[in-house]
């Protein structure tokens, strides 16, 4: 199966997919797909808030977010083949046979296959910032939906973080500054999130 072909499936034949013995699309995929499903919530909320007199004040806003939610879902959707494509590169250099050869491969294998979930959690992070604006600013009839989808994103940049770690062992034999940089870095987006989901909380309150 062309990894390329996974965001154009449906949902039972990814589905299927996903629990079969294959080995992709994996754990990094359904992150970025979990995603992409908030980010095309907030696009749902500012589509049915844009264009009603009612919520005019919100207009602007909804414009704004709806512009920037699409390029995040685009890219979360992007993702799901991204992650398969650099598991699979993964998978390939474990197969080689010269011992140097192979521990340099599957360390710049890993660093690709670190680097499309640290994708996944930054545009994640993004779409939770872009849900906490609207809150209280757009059709209040679809508040549930926010916090749906700033669920989705913080589930898919969570379980993003694990696939960050996975390939840090392998990095950080040859790379040791990358895998420092990118475990840092994944870390200070789970923080990040952790904050707008504590302000979030609060505003439900």
């Amino acid at each position: 199966m062309d990894v390329k072909e996974f965001g154009k499936m449906n949902i039972e034949e990814y589905l299927e997919l996903l629990g079969s013995a294959e080995p992709t699309p994996g754990g990094g995929a359904a992150a970025a797909l979990v995603s992409a499903q908030g980010a095309a919530l907030i696009k749902m909320v500012a589509n049915l808030t844009i264009g009603k007199v009612k919520y005019a004040e919100y207009e602007d806003l909804c414009n704004s977010v709806l512009s920037e939610a699409k390029e995040i879902c685009e890219r979360l959707a992007s993702g799901i083949d991204r992650d398969a494509a650099a598991f699979g590169n993964v998978n390939a250099a474990y197969s080689l046979q010269d011992p140097e050869v192979r521990e340099q491969a599957i360390a710049n294998a890993s660093v690709d296959a670190a680097e499309a979930p640290i994708a996944v959690m930054e545009d994640s992070l993004r779409g939770i910032e872009l849900a906490k604006s609207m809150l209280g600013h757009s059709n209040p009839n679809l508040e549930s939906d926010i916090y749906v989808a700033v669920l989705c994103l913080i589930a898919g940049l969570k379980s993003a973080a694990y696939n960050v770690a996975a390939n840090l062992a392998a990095i950080r034999a040859v790379y040791p500054d990358i895998a420092a940089r990118l475990q840092s870095r994944a870390g200070d987006l789970i923080a990040a999130s952790r904050e707008l989901e504590r302000e979030i909380s609060q505003i439900k309150k």
